[in-house]
């Protein structure tokens, strides 16, 4: 990729960021915001990855308030072990544990998955939300560029490993569900189904953009799948907005100096517990939706249209990444 072309990448991103962020604030000043209220969720099993902080530790922590079994998936034990303490103190739910699933490697998704499954207990909802964000160039354990690895390609074996379980676990009415954390950046990605590990150029924004996109096709062809065969089970993905995370520690300095200084006010902030910066939990909202709503793209808790990109190509595109993916991960 020229110089040229990964300038217009990184435009085109932080221009969508942009949006995101004066989108935020409107709706900030709209009066009665109030957070959603869920009735209790006591016989129902989650997994979230990436739970150990940020988005998905905000997402662990309101399912277990919910009364949900939370397993959490992620690559740092330590990081783990005081996540899953914290949660259990804050929700007085014991049902809160971690188990080790690295994401950029498949055998350890595959581990992750088996060990899951000798503890012979249903999954009612997956939350696919870890994920790296405009990296340097670098790849997985399996030789797969690293944003198209970590975001699309672990999610995707991860979730067919477990649809088995996640088909026997629901039921008419009250679907299991999956729900992939995507991006606003899908809205400028664009998928190069030739050069999909990005190894003939490299742009950290188009790669991650990339992913994300990857991330919505797959979830429209996973409902299209699932709607075929009657399975009851339901997918959705959701865009959590501009959070304040650690994931922005490899983007632009002049962002992170943003974000630094004026992040309290621009961003949303994942960790604290009054009704608008826990607007986070449109994840944990989308998992409770009603078993009717599915290949839904939701955004501050409601139902969006996705891009136009993805409307069109959902069936072609979506078959042929998954089809790729099958190839080159199964």
């Amino acid at each position: 990729m020229s110089p040229l072309s990964a300038a217009l990448a990184a435009l085109r991103v932080y221009a969508v960021g942009a949006a995101v962020v004066l989108a935020q604030l409107l709706r900030r000043r709209l009066p009665g915001f109030a957070e959603p209220v869920f009735p209790l969720q006591l016989e129902r099993v989650a997994i979230v990855t990436g739970g150990t902080d940020g988005i998905g530790y905000s997402t662990a922590k309101h399912l277990a308030k919910l009364g949900m079994h939370v397993i959490i998936g992620g690559n740092n034990e330590d990081k783990a072990e005081e996540a899953v303490r914290k949660i259990k103190e804050e929700t007085l739910n014991d049902r809160v544990e971690f188990l080790y699933c690295d994401l950029a490697s498949m055998r350890s998704i595959q581990r992750f998955v088996q060990r899951f499954k000798m503890k012979k207990i249903p999954l009612h909802v997956l939350v696919n939300n870890a994920g790296v964000m405009m990296v340097p160039q670098g790849t997985t354990e399996d030789g797969f560029e690293e944003h198209f690895g970590v975001n699309y390609l672990g999610h995707f074996l991860l979730t067919n490993l477990l649809l088995d379980t996640l088909r026997e676990s629901g039921a008419p009415g009250h679907s299991a569900r999956v729900v992939t954390v995507s991006s606003a950046t899908h809205y400028v990605g664009e998928l190069n189904l030739d050069d999909l590990q990005s190894s003939n150029s490299y742009s950290a924004h188009a790669a991650y953009a990339q992913s994300k996109l990857a991330l919505v096709l797959f979830t429209y062809h996973l409902q299209a799948l699932l709607e075929a065969t009657g399975s009851p089970v339901t997918a959705n993905v959701a865009d959590p907005g501009v959070v304040d995370t650690d994931l922005y520690r490899h983007v632009f300095w002049g962002t992170r100096l943003i974000k630094k200084l004026f992040g309290w006010l621009l961003f949303k902030v994942s960790y604290c517990n009054s009704p608008h910066c826990m607007e986070t939990k449109n994840l944990s909202a989308v998992s409770t939706f009603p078993s009717q709503i599915a290949k839904c793209h939701a955004f501050n808790t409601e139902a969006e249209q996705s891009s136009a990109l993805s409307q069109q190509i959902s069936i072609s595109l979506s078959s042929s990444v998954g089809h790729t993916a099958m190839n080159t991960t199964l």
